[in-house]
């Protein structure tokens, strides 16, 4: 069943009328995120603890620079 509501980026909440967003799926639930805070999902998760369930369990990326 899908939702009715607008979808709106996890971290800044601007919904698809004013940037593209990118779908997630995690832990059975649908959100979104926009290519500006993509990075902030890859490599700060711990920015969105409290906007995504879960997201103190997750692990930056690591940097082979």
């Amino acid at each position: 069943m899908r939702s009715t509501m607008t979808p709106t980026c996890l971290a800044c909440g601007r919904s698809d009328q004013e940037t593209p967003l990118v779908r997630l799926l995690h832990r059975g639930v649908e959100r979104y995120i926009c290519p500006q805070h993509l990075p902030i999902l890859i490599h700060n998760p711990a920015e969105l603890v409290g906007k995504l369930e879960g997201a103190e369990q997750l692990r930056p990326t690591d940097h082979h620079d």
